[in-house]
């Protein structure tokens, strides 16, 4: 791959693209995002995970330095950086060691505000998506079910038709952001009658909505420092407005975003997965065993030298799908394999690692301990692997 050395300000341009991760926009941007890490997640991520949420307190930081508007307009305060920005950032959150914070930041840059942007009123986005690229408003969104999760078949919640609005009923599980969040993104069934792809509508939800209850689910296995709630709909009135897109057409508009949101999650993925390699090289350069270092075992360079081979076949897969999605093209099977294929190498990745951090890597508190509670979720969260192979299956 050649490198150029044309500067461009749009990082989603289409005469630099196959170079795009090494311009010096890109470059910057790297920086710029872990100075951020440096200065924010460094000291306040334990904190965080205390608490079990990304505080508002943290997006505003994020918005002051211009990191939560990447996927939206000029004109609402954003840059319009594209997915290849996308992945930087959450490659660069996500080698925090704090991969709550960054899923929390990525449902709300990457995966929730973006639907207002593509389906709100001009009214809607000029009310919140500014105040959402400053981090003063949180967004989320609800799609998943008690009885309705990677496939929307089931979806129960029901949005029925009223006088100047809807009247919402059901649940929502698994919803972050929604504790301390302002407005969430909900998928409810417009048309009982027609099929998924045809009945389901999305909405813009106040969390203050009267009929609207929240409240916290049990405490995570990983992921701790973002939260996740139930959203209870009992006779929850809406207005027209409230509408994205058009009624009845959420299904092709989930469809859409969910592309967004499984390419963050495979940059997520790399990140956590370059980052535990990197900790155990330093680990095992020091651990003192057998004579000498465990880097001295030829069955340990291997090893990592396998898993650093992973991490890199990875990442190669995220990159050059976010170039392909900049350039506009069609990369659906890229992305359904990009999300399973990151996660899984992933799993590998860590369990090799806390093998080679011995006991120390049990310890809570630690690095790699707390990537190997987080990397769990990576092959569940926006798609579990198993259904997504079978969304490739089908277009193979």
């Amino acid at each position: 791959m050649t490198t150029t050395t044309q500067s461009t300000t749009d990082m989603g341009s289409q005469e630099n693209l196959l170079s795009y991760f090494h311009l010096p926009e890109a470059i910057a941007l790297r920086d710029r995002v872990r100075a951020w890490v440096r200065d924010n997640a460094t000291n306040q991520g334990m904190a965080w995970e205390e608490l079990g949420t990304t505080p508002k307190e943290v997006f505003q930081s994020l918005g002051r330095a211009g990191l939560l508007g990447m996927r939206h307009d000029p004109h609402w305060g954003g840059t319009n950086q594209g997915p290849v920005a996308s992945v930087i950032l959450a490659e660069e959150l996500c080698r925090s060691t704090y991969s709550g914070m960054a899923e929390a930041v990525m449902i709300h840059a990457d995966m929730s505000s973006t639907h207002l942007a593509h389906g709100g009123s001009d009214d809607m986005r000029a009310r919140h998506l500014p105040a959402m690229i400053r981090g003063a408003e949180i967004c989320g969104i609800a799609v998943t079910e008690p009885e309705a999760g990677s496939d929307l078949i089931n979806l129960a919640t029901r949005a029925e038709k009223r006088a100047g609005g809807y009247v919402l009923d059901g649940t929502k599980t698994y919803v972050t952001n929604a504790l301390h969040g302002d407005l969430m993104v909900v998928a409810a069934r417009t048309d009982p009658a027609a099929k998924p792809s045809r009945g389901i509508s999305l909405f813009a939800v106040s969390t203050d909505t009267e009929g609207l209850s929240i409240r916290s689910m049990a405490k995570k296995h990983g992921m701790r420092s973002s939260d996740i709630a139930i959203m209870e709909f009992r006779g929850a009135h809406i207005r027209d407005e409230a509408l994205l897109y058009q009624e009845n057409c959420g299904f092709g508009a989930i469809m859409a975003r969910f592309e967004d949101e499984r390419l963050a999650v495979a940059a997520m993925s790399v990140g956590m997965a370059e980052t535990a390699i990197q900790l155990s090289v330093d680990h095992v350069r020091a651990r003192q065993a057998f004579g000498g270092t465990l880097w001295d075992l030829q069955a340990t360079r291997q090893r990592l030298a396998w898993l650093k081979t992973q991490a890199n076949a990875a990442r190669a897969l995220v990159h050059e799908t976010a170039i392909r999605m900049a350039r506009g093209e069609n990369c659906q099977s890229e992305v359904l394999m990009a999300k399973p294929f990151a996660g899984e190498a992933l799993l590998d990745i860590v369990r090799g690692c806390l093998q080679l951090h011995g006991g120390q890597g049990y310890l809570e508190g630690e690095a790699i301990e707390r990537i190997g509670r987080d990397a769990r979720v990576m092959t569940i969260g926006g798609g579990a692997t198993e259904v997504l192979l079978e969304e490739v299956a089908k277009r193979m």
